[in-house]
């Protein structure tokens, strides 16, 4: 009889990053599986910090857990979970490409309308990218702590 697989909430914690102890006890996969995995698919890479230990975001949960499926569940095998896993990846990224708009379809006086837009765009960036530094020295500023 096998063991039931701990079910992982997708809802999002508080946390930025997990260990791999963290990871294993929530998808129920020893940490040497998980290791395993890593040499297998190429989706799977978590980063690693100044001491070599994997740090996992959600989206490496969400792969681990996406992997675990099809071996697990699906009975996909190693090769066969990697091309499924890969054609998945693609078509999602295929889905969230931007559609391009053809020039000839811009009326001229968008174009000062768009520039406008390009402005504030512009504007929102710099705020989001200086969010995002305070963010990242915050971070730095506890891990140095």
């Amino acid at each position: 009889m096998t063991a039931a697989v701990p079910q992982v909430s997708r809802k999002k914690v508080g946390k930025l990053f997990y260990r791999i102890q963290e990871v294993s006890r929530m998808t129920g996969l020893k940490p040497y599986v998980l290791r395993y995995w890593e040499t297998e698919f190429p989706e799977l890479s978590p980063a690693k910090d100044h001491s070599d230990q994997r740090r996992y975001r959600q989206s490496d949960i969400d792969v681990v857990l996406a992997i675990r499926k099809l071996l697990y569940e699906d009975r996909f095998t190693i090769e066969g979970a990697r091309r499924k896993l890969r054609d998945e990846v693609r078509a999602m990224r295929h889905e969230e490409a931007p559609k391009p708009v053809a020039a000839a379809h811009i009326p001229k006086h968008a174009a000062v309308e768009k520039r406008a837009t390009s402005d504030e765009s512009m504007h929102k960036l710099n705020q989001s990218l200086a969010r995002l530094r305070r963010e990242v020295n915050d971070l730095l500023g506890m891990l140095k702590g």
